[in-house]
């Protein structure tokens, strides 16, 4: 069975380079553009994996992310523009499991994508 991905960001291009990169690796995705309807997805689908924005219109990534943490343990790839040791520190403690910067590789996000899943028994 493949694992579904749940794909938050705002930036549509981004969104499809991400999401077309985690479906040529084998996984199957859905995208969410701001963080009221990525609140609804992941209630919706349960995905097995979130890759998320921080800057996201309506709930912000931080938000979305404390949320989340209070019904699941789902991993969480934080992706984003915010290369502030401060901004990955507070990514984490709200928490995130693992944080990457834009721009970015796709081999290394399908890396660390397989790696979080690995690490959380869905792969």
């Amino acid at each position: 069975m493949k694992v579904s991905i749940l794909v938050v960001e705002d930036d549509r291009k981004i969104a499809e380079i991400v999401t077309r990169n985690l479906e040529a690796a084998g996984f199957t995705c859905t995208n969410a553009y701001d963080g009221r309807t990525a609140l609804q997805e992941f209630e919706d689908r349960e995905p097995g994996l979130i890759v998320m924005d921080l800057m996201l219109p309506g709930i912000d990534g931080l938000e979305l992310t404390r949320r989340i943490r209070k019904k699941s343990r789902v991993p969480i790839l934080m992706l984003t523009a915010r290369t502030d040791e401060g901004d990955k520190v507070l990514g984490f403690e709200v928490g995130a499991d693992d944080y990457l910067t834009k721009p970015f590789g796709t081999r290394e996000l399908v890396a660390r994508v397989r790696a979080l899943l690995r690490r959380s028994g869905a792969a």
